[in-house]
């Protein structure tokens, strides 16, 4: 039997008494956290749901995410996270599109949750803190853990839909087993650490990385339910966290936060970067200022995420993802100059997407190699580098163009705080690049000057000839920088 669930009844069989979850000063033991679950489980048999059913979670970062979760799995279930953000119109599409049974959602969201819901025809619970634990109470727990095969389905994650309507990655209690195992290794974790959880747990990264990881690990794992700079920094000092994890804006909030030299962050001992490039000089910045090593990784919704990391015992590259993790393969594919689409093989691949057999064929060939969409190159010790994704590749006058390798020029500069690299149409060349930038707080830097000092370090056809200044850049939910929300000055696409 391989149900994710039976981390949660391993570890509290082990340490009924430790620490599971903490939030402020509230905190949950994983005897607490078993006996919520098994309430959860219970609840939903209640209401009807067998197992293989659809459930969707539509909470933040709270103890209650992490009782659902594995609720959901020890019913046998399949688990459907969602952004608590979601308009109704979104929330109906994920529960109409997974055909859920009932979603658990916030009480905070309930407007966009309950009529989403309806009109999905899906069973809305709303999570309010005090009369959801009363409901569970009179709830009769369901003991045991469901039996499930390693290729049943655990979770369906949507990807964002940066190309189209978003698709459900079909992601099996194998390959998310296999990868806290995976998570666990890399991060050398033990019961005595504290993870950070200030990523969003409805994501891959925050929920395998974050709580299936430290569930596994017999770990604490310190929630903070939105980002917020004085919130990490604060959490860090008080429950003395051990390992950070975060995406780049993440990096950079807190490295340009005037308040972090107050706060004490001796507890860390190891940072994790992913869900997008890690610019060198952030990095660089980030280890001198925390005196904690970053290492980077690389994965996606689609490969429960974890393909490549950096080792702390080996040499680290700035800029590289590493190399593949135990049991997967790497490989780059349609090679011209040394960069390639990199494609993945393992226990990681998703079992497909949900419903959409010919989205599935058109990323996994018949050797099971799965298209990353990434463009990447390997040195000749086997590290990888991502150059840019496929789509995000700027043809300027028939040279390629990878708005990463611009991208890091722009944050060399001390004035930068974030940089985004875009190709807008033009007329003669295809494409011209152009960068919006936004600075540091008190910081000063002209566009002029900012076009100036990449073009000094660039090929001519490189250099953005076009920059404009902003206050913050649009980001997704997760803190990825969203390009496609970027609106060039008027002026520039007349």
């Amino acid at each position: 039997m391989t149900n994710l669930a039976q981390n949660l009844a391993a570890s509290a069989a082990r340490d009924g008494a430790a620490p599971a979850i903490r939030l402020g000063d509230a905190v949950l033991s994983f005897a607490q956290l078993d006996e919520a679950s098994a309430r959860v489980a219970g609840l939903l048999r209640d209401r009807g749901v067998q197992p293989g059913d659809r459930v969707g979670i539509m909470l933040p970062n709270v103890p209650q995410f992490a009782a659902a979760y594995y609720g959901i799995l020890r019913a046998g279930a399949v688990v459907v996270p969602m952004n608590v953000l979601l308009k109704s119109r979104e929330v109906a599409f994920y529960l109409g599109d997974s055909q859920a049974k009932v979603v658990l959602a916030w009480h905070g969201f309930a407007e966009d949750a309950t009529a989403g819901a309806a009109t999905a025809g899906t069973e809305c619970v709303l999570v309010t803190p005090g009369p959801f634990e009363t409901l569970l109470a009179e709830i009769t727990p369901q003991v045991g853990v469901v039996e499930r095969d390693g290729s049943d389905t655990a979770v369906i994650l949507y990807t964002s839909g940066t190309t189209g309507t978003p698709k459900g990655a079909e992601l099996t209690h194998a390959n998310l087993t296999r990868n806290a195992e995976v998570a666990i290794d890399l991060l050398t974790l033990t019961a005595g650490d504290v993870v950070l959880g200030a990523l969003p747990l409805f994501h891959s990264f925050g929920q395998t990385c974050g709580l299936n990881a430290a569930v596994a690990g017999g770990a604490c794992l310190a929630l903070v339910p939105r980002f917020d700079p004085q919130a990490v920094l604060d959490t860090i000092h008080h429950h003395r966290v051990t390992i950070f994890e975060g995406v780049p804006t993440m990096y950079v909030a807190l490295l340009t936060y005037p308040e972090r030299a107050r706060s004490d962050v001796d507890s860390l001992r190891l940072c994790v970067s992913g869900g997008a490039a890690l610019p060198v000089e952030v990095l660089r910045a980030f280890e001198a200022e925390f005196g904690c090593i970053v290492l980077e990784g690389y994965g996606l919704s689609e490969t429960s995420p974890i393909v490549s990391f950096n080792h702390a015992d080996r040499e680290r590259k700035a800029g590289s993802i590493g190399t593949p993790v135990a049991g997967v393969e790497m490989a780059l594919r349609d090679v011209e100059n040394g960069v390639g689409e990199i494609v993945i093989r393992g226990h990681n691949i998703m079992k497909g997407y949900w419903g959409r057999s010919d989205a599935t064929a058109e990323a996994i060939d018949a050797d099971g190699w799965f298209r990353s969409g990434d463009l990447g190159r390997m040195d000749d010790e086997g590290y990888f580098f991502i150059v840019d994704r496929k789509k995000g590749m700027i043809i300027r006058g028939g040279y390629n163009v990878y708005p990463r390798e611009v991208e890091e020029l722009l944050y060399e500069h001390p004035a930068v705080r974030e940089a985004a690299v875009i190709g807008i149409p033009h007329a003669e060349l295809g494409e011209e690049i152009c960068a919006a930038v936004a600075l540091k707080d008190g910081a000063t830097a002209t566009a002029e000057e900012l076009r100036e000092h990449v073009k000094a370090q660039a090929a001519a056809y490189k250099y953005p000839r076009h920059v404009w200044i902003v206050d913050e850049l649009p980001k997704s939910p997760t803190g990825k920088i969203l390009k496609r929300g970027i609106e060039a000055p008027a002026d520039l696409v007349a």
